[in-house]
């Protein structure tokens, strides 16, 4: 947490103007296209990542498709988590987020920026809502990102079980899905230290439609996750052996 700190306090004059701005936009969402907003939430990550000491190397970018939606499952190390994503997404994309983290001071207005999703966990008929608005707006070309595995305490670069019903979002959309790699992700916000740190984002090939039509939610959880799992398998023993 450390970093965190560290990165609010060194950058608090632009952190009050992004909260003031995000909070505008907010209110006058017809005045700004999905591009201007996230090009905006790109440059809060840059100098977030610039004054933090954050460096974060994309791969498989080329995998992305390039036109339409589609979903994007990644695992959950941290609270940096979405923001290497998005430092690694060119093209505008969104998150789901539970709905009692994005309250917090500047989750909040960043959802609101990027136009996210709120998942309220506590209220079955909501999350139903949410999931079927988020399959909608999938099918009219955006692009979401999601964590099937919830919470993120302790995991570091070991994979925790993926819930099903997380990817109903592609289901109910027909969407490709993208599985989503990170890497030492945790390390940017969970470790104290301010020593320059690197992380890894992994796009990988697209899952169609056609390769998961007839699996239920379970097999493509387990598909998904043993993808992501080969990546991190082979990119740590990579990095053991050298």
């Amino acid at each position: 947490m450390l970093r965190l700190f560290y990165v609010i306090f060194v950058s608090m004059p632009f952190v009050l103007y992004y909260i003031h701005k995000a909070h505008y936009i907010s209110k006058h969402r017809d005045r700004y296209s999905e591009e201007e907003c996230y090009k905006i939430a790109r440059k809060c990550i840059r100098i977030m990542m610039r004054n933090g000491h954050i460096k974060t190397e994309a791969f498989g970018a080329e995998h992305l498709p390039r036109e339409g939606g589609y979903v994007m499952y990644s695992n959950h190390q941290g609270k940096y988590d979405t923001l290497g994503i998005m430092s690694a997404h060119k093209e505008p994309c969104t998150i789901v987020m539970d709905a009692y983290r994005s309250k917090l001071p500047i989750a909040d207005p960043f959802i609101d920026l990027v136009n996210g999703s709120r998942l309220d966990k506590t209220d079955m008929r909501k999350q139903v809502r949410t999931i079927t608005k988020i399959a909608e707006e999938v099918k009219d070309g955006r692009r979401y990102i999601v964590f099937p595995e919830g919470g993120y305490d302790h995991n570091r670069n070991d994979l925790q079980e993926f819930m099903p019903g997380a990817f109903k979002c592609a289901t109910k959309s027909g969407a490709p899905i993208v599985p989503v790699a990170i890497i030492d992700s945790y390390k940017v916000f969970g470790l104290n230290s301010l020593r320059p740190v690197k992380t890894q984002v992994h796009f990988l090939k697209p899952i169609l439609f056609e390769e998961y039509r007839d699996m239920n939610t379970q097999q493509i959880a387990g598909l998904v996750k043993e993808r992501i799992q080969a990546v991190i398998t082979k990119q740590l023993k990579a990095r053991n052996a050298g």
